[in-house]
C-alpha cells in the first residue's frame, strides 16, 4: 500500500532502548516506508500531523510525555485516527510503571516482543491500509464540501441573475402554489418573495384578482404555453399593464408538474417590449447554454466509452494474433525448411530420410490449417452442424490455443475423465464457448490463478423442468473453474440475461454467457453454474451423449486412395498453385483434367458437345463466384456433380443454404487421400 501511497506513508518511531528504534528503521525502510525517529513522545507529539501514517511505541516509550500526545491528537481533524503499534515486553527493562495511551488513540496494535521483521511488516502494512482508507474519506469530505458551495454558488448566481431582471419570475407547481418568486414581487406589490412561497395565487392576491390568471395557468397545465395580459396596480407608479406567459415545465416522465411564470411591464409597449425580449432572450441563452453543455458532456462520454470499447477490443485481438503468428511462423518454418531441404536432397544430394522430412512439412501445414479452423470457429463463421465429437481430444488440442490467450499469470489444469462417451455438438460452437468461458475466467482472476478444465460423464442433467427431455444415454460434461471473485445470489441470477455485465464500462458486452446458454439450449444439452464470492465460480456445459456407431459421421471409405477411370474432370481455379496441384492430383489418380483460372475461361469446355463427369470450382472465383458458374453449368448439363473448394467465403457458412442438390464441398487445405475420396463421392452421387 505505502508504495502506492502519495500521502500518509511516513512511520514515527519510539524506542529509546539501546538499538531499537534502528532495528526497527531498517526493517522498515527496507520494505519502502519513509522513517523518523524521535527520543521521546513528547518530541514525537510536535511533529504529528495529517500527514502521518503509522505510529510504533515500544513499551518503554510509554513512561513520559502522555499528556503533550493527548494535546497534539486533539488538534487532528475529526476524520483523522492516527494508527498506533505498540511493542510490549514481558519484561519491563527497568521500568517502574507505564502511562496507559490517551484514550484519543482508539485505533492501535499491541504486539508481543520479540517480534519478527515478517509481524512487523504486516502489522504496519494493516495499520497503512486504514490509515490510507482515512486519507479517502477526507478526500471525499473536500469533494462533498466543494461540490455544496459550487452549487449554492450557482443557485445564488441564478438568484442574482432572476432579481436583476425587470419582469415578475415565478414557478408553480401543480396545485398552483409558488415554490419560486423573484425580488420584483417586492417591488410590484410589496410582497416578499419568501411569505409568497408555498401559497397558492389565490391566497396571495384574492379570487377576484386572480381568476383570470388561474383559469389560463390551468389551461397551461396541460402541457401548452399560455400568453395573458392583465392590468396591474403597482404600488409606486399605479396602474400598469403587464404581458404574462406561462410555459409548462415537463418532468423526465412527459408530465407537466409546473409552469414558469414570466410577467414583463408593457405599458411602454415599444420599449418594454424590446426589454422583454432582451431578458426573455438572456434567460433563454442560459438555459440553453447549460442544456448543450450537458448535452456536449454526454456526446463526449458516449465517444470516449466507444474508444474505450475499441481499444479493448483491438488489444484484445492483438493478443490473440500475437500468438497465432507466433504458431504460424514455427509452423510455416517447419514447412519451408522441410521443403528446401527437399528441393537440395532431389538436386544434388540423398535422398534418404526425406520421408520423415516431407513427413514434418505435412504435420506443420495440418496444425496450420486446424489453427484456421478454430480461428473461423471463434468469428462464428460456421453453420451449427452437430456431430458426434470425442470431447477430451478436442480440450487437448485447444491447449495451445488456451496458454496463448489466456497468459503467463494463469495456471492451467486438465483433468480428463476416461473411457469417456463422445457428445453430439457442432464442434466449432463448443471451440467458442470453451474459449469464452476461460477468458471470463481469467477476467475473473485479476492477479492470476488456477484455471481447471475437466471432464466427466453424467446420468442426467442437475435440474429439469416437467417438460424436459432426459437424454437416455446420459451426458458427457465440460466444467471450467476458476479460483476468482465469485458471484453473489443477486449476479448469478441475471448471469445469463443478454447485455447482463458485471465488468466495467467499456470491457464487455454482456452477450457471452447468454450465447453459451442458447447454444446449450439448441444442442439439447444444459448449463450449471455454480459461485460462491471470493472463492470462485464452476461453469458445466451438460453435452448429449452417442454411442460411437450411433449416429452417422464422416466414415472414411478403403484405406487406399481410390482411383479415376479416365472421367473428363473440369477443374476452375483462379490461383495458379493450387489449379496445378489440384490438376496434378488428379491426373496421379487416374482423371482426365481440363483447368480453367475463372469462369470466363471455363465456358469454352461447357458446350452441349462436351462431355463433363465432374465440376471442381472454388467458391471464391474473381468475377462470376463458383456458385453462380455452378447454376450456369447445371442449364447446360442439369445431371453434372458439384465439387466445391473452399479456404473461406462467408456465403458458404450455412453448407445447407449454400449446396444444392448433388453438391459437396471440400474445405482447404485438404489431404491427398480426402480429396481423393471426396472426388470419388461426387462422381458416385
Amino acid at each position: 500500500m505505502h508504495k502506492q501511497a502519495i500521502r500518509g506513508y511516513q512511520v514515527l518511531i519510539v524506542a529509546p532502548w539501546q538499538r531499537d528504534a534502528q532495528s526497527l528503521a531498517r526493517v522498515l525502510t527496507q520494505d519502502g516506508y519513509q522513517v523518523f525517529i524521535y527520543p521521546d513522545v513528547a518530541t514525537l507529539s510536535e511533529h504529528i500531523h495529517e500527514e502521518t501514517g503509522v505510529v510504533v511505541l515500544t513499551h518503554e516509550a510509554l513512561e513520559y510525555g502522555m499528556d503533550a500526545l493527548q494535546r497534539s491528537l486533539r488538534q487532528q481533524p475529526t476524520w483523522s485516527d492516527i494508527p498506533f503499534i505498540v511493542l510490549q515486553s514481558r519484561q519491563s527493562r527497568g521500568v517502574t510503571h507505564t502511562v496507559p495511551l490517551p484514550s484519543e488513540v482508539i485505533n492501535h496494535i499491541e504486539l508481543e516482543r520479540p517480534i519478527g521483521s515478517t509481524s512487523l511488516l504486516s502489522a504496519v502494512a494493516t495499520a497503512m491500509r486504514a490509515r490510507q482508507k482515512q486519507f479517502e474519506i477526507r478526500d471525499r469530505i473536500n469533494e462533498l464540501a466543494a461540490s455544496r458551495k459550487a452549487l449554492a454558488e450557482s443557485e445564488a448566481e441564478l438568484r442574482l441573475i432572476t432579481d436583476a431582471l425587470p419582469g415578475l419570475i415565478a414557478f408553480l407547481d401543480r396545485d398552483l402554489r409558488y415554490r419560486f418568486v423573484n425580488q420584483s414581487y417586492q417591488k410590484w406589490f410589496g410582497l416578499s418573495p419568501t411569505s409568497m412561497l408555498g401559497k397558492t395565487v389565490e391566497e396571495v392576491f384574492g379570487k377576484e384578482h386572480s381568476q383570470a390568471c388561474v383559469k389560463t395557468m390551468e389551461l397551461a397545465m396541460s402541457g401548452k404555453p399560455m400568453q395573458l395580459e392583465v392590468a396591474w396596480q403597482h404600488r409606486s407608479e399605479g396602474r400598469r399593464y403587464v404581458e404574462i406567459r406561462f410555459i409548462p415545465r415537463f418532468a423526465n416522465d412527459r408530465h407537466v408538474d409546473g409552469i414558469h411564470l414570466f410577467a414583463t411591464d408593457i405599458t411602454e409597449r415599444k420599449a418594454s417590449l424590446e426589454s422583454a425580449q432582451q431578458a426573455a432572450a438572456t434567460l433563454e441563452r442560459k438555459v440553453a447554454e447549460r442544456t448543450a453543455a450537458l448535452h456536449a458532456e454526454m456526446v463526449a462520454r458516449s465517444e470516449s466509452e466507444t474508444a474505450l470499447r475499441q481499444a479493448q477490443k483491438m488489444e484484445a485481438v492483438g493478443q490473440l494474433t500475437g500468438g497465432i503468428a507466433h504458431d504460424f511462423n514455427n509452423m510455416l518454418t517447419s514447412i519451408i525448411g522441410a521443403l528446401d531441404i527437399v528441393g537440395t536432397r532431389l538436386q544434388d544430394g540423398p535422398t534418404d530420410r526425406l520421408e520423415r522430412i516431407i513427413r514434418a512439412a505435412l504435420d506443420s501445414a495440418n496444425r496450420a490449417a486446424a489453427l484456421t479452423q478454430r480461428l473461423l470457429a471463434f468469428s462464428r463463421r460456421q453453420s451449427l452442424d452437430p456431430k458426434p465429437v470425442k470431447i477430451n481430444a478436442l480440450i487437448q488440442s485447444m491447449q495451445m490455443l488456451l496458454s496463448q490467450t489466456l497468459g503467463e499469470r494463469i495456471h492451467i489444469v486438465v483433468d480428463l475423465a476416461t473411457s469417456l462417451s463422445d457428445a453430439m455438438v457442432d464442434i466449432n460452437q463448443l471451440e467458442s464457448a470453451i474459449l469464452n468461458l476461460c477468458i471470463n475466467a481469467r477476467d475473473a482472476m485479476p492477479d492470476g490463478g488456477q484455471l481447471r478444465i475437466a471432464t466427466r460423464a453424467a446420468p442426467s442433467i442437475p435440474l429439469t423442468s416437467a417438460d424436459t427431455v432426459i437424454n437416455p444415454l446420459g451426458y458427457v460434461v465440460v466444467e471450467v473453474a476458476d479460483t476468482g471473485v465469485g458471484m453473489d445470489p443477486s449476479v448469478k441470477e441475471r448471469v445469463f440475461e443478454p447485455f447482463f455485465t458485471t465488468k466495467p464500462l467499456g470491457q464487455g458486452t454482456g452477450l457471452g454467457l447468454s450465447m453459451i446458454y442458447g447454444f446449450m439450449q439448441q444442442s439439447k444439452g444444459y448449463i450449471d453454474i455454480q459461485s460462491t464470492p471470493q472463492k470462485g465460480t464452476t461453469i458445466a456445459l451438460y453435452l448429449p451423449a452417442v454411442t460411437a456407431n450411433g449416429i452417422a459421421t464422416d466414415a472414411t471409405v478403403d484405406a487406399d486412395i481410390p482411383k479415376g477411370e479416365g472421367q473428363q474432370v473440369l477443374v476452375v481455379e483462379d490461383d495458379d498453385q493450387v489449379r496445378f496441384l489440384v490438376s496434378f492430383l488428379l491426373e496421379e489418380l487416374g482423371y482426365a483434367v481440363i483447368a480453367a483460372r475463372d469462369a470466363t475461361t471455363a465456358m469454352p469446355h461447357l458446350s452441349p458437345s462436351e462431355h463433363i463427369d465432374l465440376l471442381i470450382s472454388d467458391v471464391g472465383l474473381p468475377g462470376m463466384n463458383g456458385r453462380q458458374l455452378a447454376e450456369l453449368v447445371r442449364e447446360r448439363h442439369p445431371s453434372i456433380p458439384v465439387l466445391f473448394m473452399t479456404g473461406y467465403a462467408e456465403n458458404a457458412a450455412v453448407q445447407s443454404e449454400f449446396l444444392g442438390k448433388n453438391m459437396a464441398i471440400i474445405t482447404k487445405p485438404f489431404a491427398m487421400d480426402d480429396f481423393g475420396r471426396a472426388v470419388q463421392r461426387a462422381l458416385a452421387n
